[in-house]
């Protein structure tokens, strides 16, 4: 069986450093987080079957984390949070978490809510799946589908693609792009990257992908 993938998003680093290793001991691959805009960096790099997300959170607070998440993946998301309010509970919910736990709060306690959530969910079928539009990718598949029909992209094309859907509304530099995407010593020529965004234009056959001149690419926010 795979190992389940868990992000921490929290600022404490004695929590952070807590949950880390209770988790690890529980047999959880953990990724941390310190604050929000490093939270959704670290979830566009990787899959995820599970987010703990604390909400007083330097820089992007867990509220904005939970909403940029959820328009890309039902990932089940655990809210940990010294707020106890109706009022910061019921906008969590509303944002479609699967539990508010405040803190202090029992490890033990937490780690089985934490199984049970992982149950309900199927595991990690629902963080694996990114649909946009008339778009779906198959992140462990590696494969794309517009209005079910597959699409021929390479590695690189998907990977490219991938990105751009996961930051959707922001622009994406071609340094950023070829970081995430190139596996190899980049000398600086951007038509490595223009030359996948053409072939990606052509081959989804709609004008997805808007160019930023002089900047690099974005999709708009589906």
């Amino acid at each position: 069986m795979a190992v389940e993938r868990i992000l921490v998003v929290e600022d404490d680093f004695d929590i952070s450093e807590m949950l880390e290793s209770w988790l690890g001991e529980a047999g959880y691959a953990v990724t941390l987080a310190g604050d929000g805009l490093e939270a959704l960096e670290r979830f566009g790099q990787a899959r995820f079957d599970l987010v703990l997300l604390d909400l007083m959170l330097p820089k992007l607070d867990g509220f904005g984390v939970c909403e940029w998440i959820r328009r890309r993946s039902d990932v089940p998301i655990v809210m940990l949070t010294a707020l106890d309010g109706e009022a910061e509970q019921l906008r969590g919910y509303d944002l479609k978490i699967d539990e508010y736990v405040t803190k202090p709060f029992s490890m033990p306690v937490l780690l089985r809510r934490i199984g049970a959530i992982l149950r309900r969910s199927g595991g990690r079928s629902a963080a694996n799946v990114l649909v946009y539009r008339d778009l779906t990718l198959d992140l462990d598949a590696y494969t794309a589908t517009r209005n079910g029909r597959e699409l021929n992209l390479t590695n690189r094309e998907f990977e490219c693609l991938r990105e751009l859907l996961q930051n959707q509304g922001r622009v994406l530099t071609y340094q950023m792009l070829v970081n995430r995407i190139c596996n190899y010593d980049y000398l600086g020529d951007d038509r490595v990257i223009y030359s996948h965004i053409k072939n990606l234009r052509r081959k989804l056959g709609a004008d997805y992908i808007q160019t930023v001149r002089g900047v690099g690419y974005r999709v708009e926010k589906a």
